[in-house]
C-alpha cells in the first residue's frame, strides 16, 4: 500500500509542475499582454455622446 502512496504522491506532484510550468510559460504573459493592449488602446470618448444623441 505504501509503494500506491507515492506513486500516487508522485503523479498528483508532477501535474502540479506541469500545470505550473504550463502558467508561466504561457497564460500569464498572455494575461500581462492582454493588459498592456487594452492600456495602449485609445480611449472611444465619442461614441458615447452619439448614443445619446440617438
Amino acid at each position: 500500500m505504501s509503494v500506491f502512496g507515492i506513486v500516487l504522491f508522485l503523479l498528483i506532484g508532477g501535474m502540479a509542475f506541469w500545470m505550473l510550468l504550463f502558467l508561466l510559460g504561457f497564460i500569464v504573459p498572455y494575461w500581462i499582454h492582454l493588459g498592456i493592449m487594452q492600456q495602449l488602446r485609445p480611449k472611444k470618448v465619442f461614441e458615447k455622446d452619439e448614443e445619446e444623441a440617438n
